[in-house]
């Protein structure tokens, strides 16, 4: 009967189309799995980069530093921000992956807090990595800063603990 080969055809014709929008999926499915592993990975290595570039000088350096009864970098900020308001930490992995990582935060903390009520810039040397000392990032990410603050018209508050130029680099410095 010609209706029932025609009716086949269709059939079969829509089976095809269903079989290759399956395909597709699948092929799609998978992408976007082996894109959600990339992304996974990538946050993963993200997390481990940023708790590096937080800790500082590391533990060491850290102790030295309590030793002679002095604040954290982060402390002297948590204390000099009003209570319970945030602080926008800015580039917290600059200089991430060079110098063997002998550089956390570029040895400088910048961000934008809240102190009596006014929005401010504030700038910190961390003097556990390399003695606070500025290397080439350093001096770029305090100059970035400062211009965050001109161009939004804040305050800037400096906190210097530092060991002036990183010698080895004093010409990338100045």
């Amino acid at each position: 009967d010609r209706r029932s080969e025609e009716e086949y055809v269709r059939w079969n014709k829509d089976l095809n189309t269903f079989n290759r929008s399956l395909n597709t999926a699948k092929r799609s499915a998978l992408k976007n799995c082996n894109s959600l592993k990339a992304y996974m990975e990538l946050m993963s290595r993200y997390r481990e980069g940023m708790a590096l570039s937080m800790q500082g000088g590391g533990a060491a350096a850290i102790e030295k530093h309590k030793k002679r009864h002095k604040l954290l970098a982060r402390e002297r900020i948590d204390q000099l921000i009003d209570k319970n308001t945030p602080f926008l930490e800015l580039s917290p992995m600059a200089a991430y992956d060079t110098y063997n990582n002998d550089f956390p935060s570029a040895g400088i903390i910048t961000g934008i807090g809240i102190i009596q009520g006014r929005e401010a810039m504030i700038v910190a040397n961390d003097a556990t990595v390399k003695g606070g000392t500025n290397m080439q990032y350093t001096v770029k990410k305090h100059l970035r800063a400062q211009e965050i603050a001109m161009e939004n018209k804040l305050p800037c508050v400096y906190m210097v603990d530092s060991g002036g130029a990183f010698l080895p680099e004093q010409d990338t410095v100045f």
